[in-house]
């Protein structure tokens, strides 16, 4: 029998923060807790009532109604406070002041969400915000608390500065930069007085039909994890700070079908292994609230699953914050899973799960009701009182609860706010990503002709893709002015006489609209042709598609300029890789912007006239064929059937390449499990100008009691090498990491041979069990 230790993962409460103003730490619940719902194997809500709040938390508590309770635990959306009919608020928005009573004076609500419907300039949002919390404070004492999805910038400030979306993020491999943008997101929607963030999404990408795929930060659980951290940080511990909120917890990214919100089946251990280490981190991180996956897992609603809830998420990963719902999730037990046959059962399925609020969001029932279970003994009210303790730890952690805490902060400069654009702009730049190259067709020269085409070239919607404005991200009225389509810039770049443009004003261009875009290259007789494909926004629902492949009509279009003899670059403007190995070769360049923001358009421009040296590696692996998708971290078996892919995980390069021309181990004498594995790269830049590298290092445990993988991410670095330089790189990796999930859902690392790979350059060592330690 294999030699092994284990390694539990003890994922026990972590150091809680204590911010804490004018009160001392007590411990609540006593002996009340014991009588509240649980079940008979799990964690019971008694054994989560060890858990810490303030006294003022207490005091303000203590002096609660039911009514005042069931309240805090309710969220509308804004469209519930304006004037409007059939919860739709009428332009321009302006808040109700009956429906204002009612929500704070009647309802007692504790928070509210959304914008109505598109973005407004932040002027805007502090007079209605203002307006709100005038009301709260006034009928209750409390401020409420307002939540936005803010996601790739402010998304619904008018005039924010957006930066790419999180796939386009992670494509930089840039922690640093994507924590320095989340600061500069919290600064922005602070700014509007909002405090909480519907972000970051920590749903790996394994499948990317799915069309949340561009909202992840892509297919590998530590790359997940570790933008996910820096996001959370940057939130959270910057000079302004918002509360961040972890979703989808947890499982949503793998549906079965590929369309959203349809039933996922994850084995336990693929969901420990894969789906919920990046949760993990991020409330090691101190992530103060999740969001509730709106999905199925194993035939169980996540919302009414009380292992993930609760066991997992209390229990195992002591997150000692708030759960919110998505969107009506809870009266969606009963009317899309059909595992409650009322609304009420729903309520009562979803809080004895372990939801603390409900983000309801369009009527008044939630309360009423959940008031009632409690009066008929349903739901006792200590467990009513351990949700509103967390959602007032939560407001008190923000300021909320302090003297004045209701209070608009101050607005930004122009200064101020014209800085928070750098950042978006350089993650821009670093996530472009150069796939293919042939013949040096790029970088164009700044004498060429070049002709310009594509559904997505001149829009400004599909740069940014979903949540952008609006929901869908379709509506260029709340486009940011300003901001450059692809085109534009690329007329900026080079010379509006240098650009020859054919519009296609539409995804449903037809073969007549071909044949035009032909004529016109034959009769401009371009240098090079730059087609911009992809996709128009969409998110959600919305972009479900029947399969990855591109568009016909865009393949046609490959093939019609092709046929030309111009040589041609295809630069791809979408959330998810759509398939396009038919036409492949009939592209000399192949370029992925991704959904790269406000300042995609002139990041583009510069990578394509050489005035930045592309860097992006893709986060995911580019399917060849539709029907053929595998992750990079593949089991040995599926290299027999399943189709190299188009592009490798990581896959990237740039007009000076980096080659690894050596990797060492340093580690003197035996390996012994514990030890932090020390690694030497060796990087030479044979080019004439400076290059940016993601160095990644992958592990392999040769032999396993679980099919082990191919291949399995350990440590990444971006760095910089100079033109016609060496450079020796030290990395590092625990022994402690190069383990996996074991048979009985333990995590263990075994002794044994195990493989580290750094592009080409491979090593082996052996791993050694220290007897002491066993």
């Amino acid at each position: 029998m294999v030699q092994m230790i284990h390694f539990f993962h003890q994922i026990t409460s972590f150091l809680r923060r204590d911010s804490v103003v004018g009160g001392l730490l007590v411990l609540v619940c006593g002996l009340q807790a014991c009588q509240l719902d649980a079940p008979q194997d799990g964690v019971s809500d008694a054994q989560l009532c060890t858990y810490r709040a303030s006294s003022r938390v207490e005091r303000i508590l203590a002096d609660m109604t039911l009514e005042d309770k069931v309240g805090e635990m309710t969220q509308l959306t804004l469209d519930m406070l304006c004037v409007g009919e059939n919860h739709r608020a009428e332009e321009p928005h302006r808040i109700d002041s009956v429906r204002l009573d009612s929500a704070f004076a009647i309802s007692k609500i504790g928070s509210v969400l959304n914008s109505a419907g598109h973005s407004y300039p932040t002027e805007q949002w502090r007079e209605l915000i203002g307006e709100i919390q005038a009301a709260s404070m006034e009928a209750k004492g409390i401020p409420t608390l307002y939540g936005i999805d803010a996601i790739h910038g402010a998304t619904y400030t008018f005039g924010a500065a957006l930066g790419p979306q999180q796939l386009a993020l992670a494509a930089t491999w840039d922690t640093a930069l994507v924590r320095v943008m989340a600061e500069g997101t919290a600064k922005e929607i602070m700014a509007c007085g909002i405090p909480w963030n519907f972000a970051p999404v920590l749903d790996v990408g394994r499948d990317p039909r799915w069309p949340r795929f561009w909202e992840t930060f892509g297919e590998d659980p530590k790359l997940v994890g570790d933008m996910g951290e820096a996001m959370v940080r940057g939130f959270q511990e910057g000079e302004v700070k918002v509360a961040a909120t972890l979703k989808h917890y947890l499982g949503y990214s793998t549906p079965w079908s590929g369309k959203d919100r349809t039933p996922a089946y994850i084995p336990e251990r693929q969901l420990r292994e894969i789906f919920l280490p990046p949760f993990v981190q991020a409330v090691k991180a101190g992530a103060l609230s999740v969001m509730v996956n709106s999905g199925e897992m194993n035939g169980i609603p996540t919302h009414a699953n009380r292992f993930v809830l609760t066991d997992l998420l209390r229990g195992e990963l002591g997150f000692d914050g708030v759960a919110v719902t998505d969107w009506e999730d809870i009266r969606y037990l009963k009317s899309r899973h059909k595992v409650a046959a009322t609304h009420k059962d729903a309520i009562r399925m979803a809080i004895l799960a372990g939801i603390d609020m409900s983000m309801v969001p369009q009527d008044w029932e939630f309360p009423v009701l959940l008031k009632e279970l409690v009066e008929e003994g349903e739901i006792s009210e200590a467990r009513i009182d351990l949700s509103v303790r967390r959602i007032l730890t939560l407001k008190e952690r923000l300021g909320l609860l302090d003297e004045g805490g209701e209070a608009l902060p101050a607005t930004l400069t122009e200064k101020e706010r014209l800085a928070l654009e750098v950042a978006p702009a350089q993650a821009a730049l670093e996530c472009i990503t150069l796939l293919k190259n042939e013949n040096d067709v790029l970088p164009i020269s700044n004498s060429a002709n070049i002709f310009v085409s594509g559904p997505t070239a001149n829009s400004l919607n599909a740069l940014n893709g979903g949540w952008s404005g609006t929901w869908q991200g379709k509506n260029p009225k709340y486009n940011n002015p300003g901001r450059k389509t692809a085109v534009e810039a690329l007329r900026e770049e080079f010379g509006a006489g240098r650009i020859q443009f054919e519009e296609l004003e539409s995804m449903d261009f037809t073969q007549q609209d071909i044949r035009r875009v032909s004529s016109a290259v034959r009769r401009s007789r371009p240098d090079v042709a730059v087609l911009f494909l992809g996709e128009m926004p969409y998110t959600e629902f919305m972009g479900n598609i029947g399969d990855l492949r591109l568009a016909d009509n865009q393949l046609d279009l490959v093939r019609a300029v092709r046929a030309t003899g111009t040589p041609v670059v295809a630069v791809f403007v979408e959330g998810r890789p759509r398939t396009f190995s038919q036409v492949e070769p009939d592209l000399d360049g192949v370029v992925m912007a991704y959904l790269a923001g406000d300042f995609a358009g002139p990041a583009i421009a510069k990578v394509l006239s050489g005035a930045f040296n592309p860097s992006g590696k893709l986060p995911f692996s580019w399917p060849r064929e539709a029907s053929s998708h595998t992750t990079y971290d593949r089991k040995h078996t599926e290299k027999h059937y399943s189709a190299r892919p188009q592009y490798a995980f990581g896959s990237g390069l740039s007009y000076s390449p980096v080659q690894t021309t050596a990797i060492r181990l340093l580690n003197e004498g035996n390996v012994v499990l514990g030890d932090t594995l020390r690694i030497e790269v060796d990087l030479e830049n044979k080019g004439d100008r400076e290059s940016a590298e993601v160095v990644m290092v992958f592990a392999q445990d040769k032999v396993a009691s679980i099919t082990p993988s191919v291949d399995k991410l350990k440590a990444y670095k971006r760095v910089s090498v100079g033109a016609k330089a060496t450079k020796t790189l030290r990395m590092s990796v625990s022994t402690n990491d190069l383990g996996f999930v074991g048979q009985n859902l333990e995590y263990v690392v075994e002794p044994g041979v195990f493989g580290l790979r750094v592009k080409d350059q491979k090593i082996n060592f052996e791993l050694k069990i220290n007897q002491h330690t066993q």
